[in-house]
């Protein structure tokens, strides 16, 4: 007989989800899927609001990565303004999105992943986690969750809070930063550049020991999509938006960003509330590519800073085969936090820092805007329209994790396959298939915004627990 096996929920990621797993008589893995089980549909919620209003509004999608939310928005209000953003200000804006980046990392690695890497993936599930963690490792658990503070404390020093800020407005910041809070933030980067470095230092040869992982976890070329500077380095902010091939050859240069629907289409399947973006030339399915931080890392030259850049080469220096296994993720985040830490050092010695101009002022001169930035899971794109009063008309979001959606399910089935033997099913088993997903860190609220046809099974009972009516879609 065939069987289906359930894996619900999907653990230790932010969000709904379940997956399923279809055996053949043998007890073989012949399909998988990744099912986004929420719908939260911002993309309607903003229609008919004051664009000005929509950074502040689109924070509060996620709690987890607000920040990049709160760029994108911006961002694509600058482009309704049509205005030239401070340079001051886009250096706060590029120190907030980094703070972010750190502590989202920190939480992927240290909260959802670690207790994997020192407990085991066949570790007993109740003490599978941080708090496992903590008792066996304290010093390193105690090192993320540092980290992670030290990334929410610079987001607070810049923007008076640390979830949900609504300092970046369009057209620059709010208010500028005084030389006090810049003090505190330069004041912790030692501390945290010591925790990462010490992180790396251990995380590395720990490979070794995950070598079956290494080649069955959403291990497979595909295109990677993301942000690079001119010089082909690290960028979150601004720069071009490119699309490479496994081996790093460029598919696509420079993406217009106004053009980017000629460049990415989207497809909806009937099994997820989440959007399943694709390469148009190659077309649906097989246009899949990932973003994030091992796209990231896959796509530049050298990542931008002394000490990312040694590690940075030091992971370049894999076979590129192996290069293109998801389970890399986890070292493309310590590698980005370290890069991260670096650049905010540099942007915080910027000699305008300071200054007080930190936004430009404008009444809406043009009807369409998009914003895009690198949030921690990869690249985010906001796009609004307006009417004559600045009202929003259209509003279209692709979310990091939406770009994953492919990877991310092709990863499970190819995972399921290499691990689940349905004669021997055991839970160490079904944890790989959930840490796949884990590798992505996926953000499932940001990015379920397009309704799907979700198969749906009501059934209702009376009091003694007998069926008294029931409907399926």
């Amino acid at each position: 007989m065939t069987r289906t096996i359930t894996i619900d929920p999907v653990t230790r990621i932010e969000g709904h989800s379940r997956i399923t797993l279809q055996l053949n008589e043998a007890g073989e893995v012949v399909d998988a899927q990744f099912h986004v089980t929420q719908f939260r549909g911002f993309e309607k919620i903003a229609e008919g609001r004051p664009f000005r209003e929509m950074p502040s509004l689109m924070a509060r999608i996620c709690g987890i990565c607000p920040v990049s939310h709160l760029i994108a928005s911006a961002k694509a209000c600058d482009d309704l303004l049509a205005v030239r953003v401070p340079s001051t200000a886009v250096h706060l804006r590029q120190i907030l999105n980094l703070a972010q980046l750190i502590q989202s990392h920190a939480l992927s690695f240290f909260y959802l992943s670690a207790p994997d890497f020192l407990l085991g993936l066949d570790a007993d599930p109740a003490r599978r986690n941080l708090f496992g963690l903590l008792e066996q490792h304290p010093e390193l658990a105690r090192g993320g969750v540092r980290l992670r503070q030290f990334g929410q404390e610079v987001i607070e020093q810049l923007s008076g809070r640390r979830i949900h800020p609504a300092w970046v407005v369009p057209g620059g910041v709010s208010e500028p930063l005084t030389a006090d809070r810049r003090d505190r933030m330069l004041a912790g980067l030692p501390e945290a550049l010591d925790c990462v470095q010490r992180t790396l230092a251990w995380f590395q040869p720990l490979h070794a020991q995950f070598q079956e992982e290494i080649r069955a976890f959403a291990s497979f070329p595909t295109l990677f999509l993301g942000l690079v500077t001119p010089q082909n380095t690290l960028e979150h902010y601004d720069g071009l938006l490119r699309l490479v091939d496994a081996d790093g050859s460029i598919r696509e240069l420079a993406i217009d960003k106004f053009q980017y629907g000629e460049v990415i289409g989207e497809a909806v399947e009937s099994f997820s509330y989440l959007k399943s973006p694709y390469y148009r030339p190659l077309g649906y399915p097989d246009g899949l590519y990932r973003v994030g931080p091992l796209a990231r890392l896959n796509m530049v030259s050298r990542a931008g800073t002394p000490r990312a850049d040694a590690a940075l080469a030091e992971f370049q220096a894999l076979p590129l085969a192996e290069r293109q296994s998801s389970f890399y993720y986890h070292l493309a985040r310590l590698i980005e936090i370290l890069y991260a830490l670096e650049q905010i050092e540099r942007l915080l010695q910027e000699p305008d820092i300071l200054s007080p101009r930190v936004q430009a002022a404008a009444a809406p001169n043009a009807y369409e805007g998009v914003g895009i930035a690198e949030a921690p899971r990869g690249t985010l794109l906001h796009h609004y329209q307006v009417d004559e009063d600045g009202l929003i008309r259209q509003v279209n979001l692709i979310i990091a994790t939406g770009h994953n959606h492919l990877a991310m399910n092709r990863g499970v089935l190819q995972t399921a396959r290499h691990f689940v033997r349905g004669q021997q099913l055991t839970e160490g088993m079904l944890n790989r298939v959930e840490a796949v997903i884990r590798t992505f860190d996926p953000c499932l609220s940001c990015s379920t915004h397009a309704i799907g046809q979700m198969p749906l099974h009501v059934q209702l009972l009376d009091a003694a627990g007998r069926v008294v009516d029931e409907v399926q879609r």
